[in-house]
């Protein structure tokens, strides 16, 4: 499943829960945070100062064989 800039972090984090490792490694505190169900990949990294691209690279490399 590809992850896009425009996902929902909080949809991301439900629908593979295997994510969250991915979320946590970046040290983005969106795990359990009520903004997670409005903020998009691209809000979320740019309130942590985390690159993008970076960060969907890695999301899409934690995707279980």
């Amino acid at each position: 499943m590809p992850f896009r800039s425009d996902d929902l972090v909080d949809d991301i984090m439900r629908n593979a829960p295997h994510t969250i490792r991915v979320f946590l490694a970046f040290r983005m505190a969106c795990v359990g945070c009520p903004i997670a169900t409005f903020h998009t990949v691209d809000d979320a990294c740019g309130e942590h100062g985390i690159d993008r691209d970076e960060f969907l690279a890695a999301l899409g490399d934690c995707v279980p064989a």
